[in-house]
């Protein structure tokens, strides 16, 4: 397999008026992205939803009409984001937006290949603010996605804090999970980075990830949004010690690129200095009994 030329969008939220805004807006991101020489573009998680509040017609934050909103205008988005592909022949993750599913409402990430066709990943673990707040429902199990560069997986924020759902994509062959982000304080976004690194050491792998920054008063779900975009491998030999592939700026919007290349991963899978990929636990281990203190 080729090299993947990967680029990390820290997205810069502000109000939209239109889903017409939005597609120029990421129709331009597209076009720096494929002049950077990318293959592949991942985009944060809720980014779309910057535009819930004037689809709402609301002046200050409102959480149930912004996300009726962002579900009635789903499908006029994901074929935005599918032209955008199209347009720039080029495969994209454009994050991910609230979608109806029966009586319920999920989060898809979509993955567009550059002629249009997609697949979706839906987000597992639902924030408090998703469950007990914005009334998202649990999505479907996690799975992996072909591509040219081989399978790639796709773990929506809060999903890459639980390693056996990466897991889980790991062993079904991905050698890249995208993790498009959205966290509203310090500490969610370094959990979620934190994890990131994590994953990438436990199963020798790369890990993207794309966060949302800044923010507007009459978003509800995007009024304050705090991160920076970052591309993590293993900590073992071919690869810095910190494991850091490449990573912008705390809160600085913009593209960050790397080039990624299976056979690196393969490499250290097979001779590391470790072998996290192959040492991972099979067996379920007992559940622990209280230790006795003497």
């Amino acid at each position: 397999m080729s090299p993947l030329t990967l680029a990390c969008l820290a997205w810069p939220v502000e109000p939209l008026g239109s889903v017409s805004a939005f597609a120029a807006k990421l129709d331009g991101f597209c076009a720096e992205a494929r002049a950077g020489g990318a293959d592949l573009l991942l985009a944060p998680e809720y980014a779309c939803v910057e535009l819930g509040a004037a689809l709402a017609g609301n002046r200050s934050a409102d959480e149930a009409s912004e996300l009726h909103a962002m579900v009635a205008a789903s499908g006029e988005v994901l074929e935005a984001m599918r032209a955008a592909a199209r347009r720039h022949r080029l495969w994209l993750q454009p994050g991910t937006l609230p979608m109806a599913d029966g009586g319920r409402v999920v989060n898809r990430a979509p993955l567009i290949a550059p002629d249009g066709r997609l697949a979706m990943q839906e987000k597992r673990q639902m924030t408090r603010f998703e469950s007990e707040r914005w009334g998202v429902s649990p999505g479907a199990p996690p799975s992996v996605f072909p591509t040219p560069w081989g399978l790639i997986g796709i773990a929506i924020c809060y999903d890459a804090e639980f390693p056996k759902l990466v897991r889980a994509q790991v062993e079904a062959g991905a050698w890249l999970v995208l993790v498009p982000t959205c966290t509203d304080t310090a500490h969610g976004f370094q959990r979620v980075r934190i994890a990131a690194r994590a994953r990438a050491m436990e199963n020798q792998c790369f890990v993207a990830v794309a966060p949302t920054v800044g923010g507007f008063a009459a978003s509800a779900a995007l009024d304050q949004n705090h991160g920076a975009a970052g591309i993590f491998g293993p900590v073992d030999r071919g690869f810095r010690e910190d494991g850091v592939i490449a990573e912008g700026g705390y809160d600085a919007p913009g593209l960050v690129l790397a080039r990624l290349d299976p056979a690196r991963i393969e490499a250290v899978r097979a001779d590391g200095a470790v072998r996290n990929h192959r040492d991972w636990p099979r067996a379920s281990i007992p559940r622990p009994e209280p230790a006795a203190f003497a």
